[in-house]
């Protein structure tokens, strides 16, 4: 991460819950790897126009930790695609509502969906859409 701001469209925005801690007192990390995951399906679902799967995490890295009452937000972006493939690049930022604090950076990866058919089969992505000027 390098400091100057989410990158991607802020795809979901959730208050870490109390039941998620773990004994030190902090998120589970595969509480906010799930978040990651549901946010970071939002352009995969978009771009292949039809059902996606997680195929892969490329990497993720957790940056800080998350208590219980923790505002996150994560921000998504489509890095690259293939055939049927997507890679997804994340942001996770914390904000601790009530005490005035800009959003920190908490975690940051990529992740990898694959389009699939009803069989749940690989499926070739549609063809891109033409961006239109207004």
């Amino acid at each position: 991460m390098n400091g100057v701001g989410p990158r991607g469209e802020p795809r979901i925005r959730v208050i870490a819950p109390p039941a998620s801690t773990n004994p030190g007192g902090t998120i589970f990390g595969g509480w906010l790897m799930g978040q990651m995951d549901v946010a970071a399906s939002v352009p995969a679902l978009d771009r292949a126009r039809g059902p996606v799967v997680t195929a892969s995490v490329e990497a993720l890295h957790f940056r800080r930790p998350l208590r219980a009452g923790d505002e996150v937000s994560i921000h998504a972006e489509l890095l690259t695609e293939r055939r049927s493939s997507l890679r997804i690049g994340l942001t996770a930022w914390r904000r601790r509502p009530g005490r005035g604090q800009d959003p920190e950076p908490v975690a940051d990866g990529v992740m990898v969906f694959v389009a699939v058919d009803e069989a749940g089969r690989p499926r070739p992505l549609p063809p891109a859409e033409q961006q239109q000027d207004h």
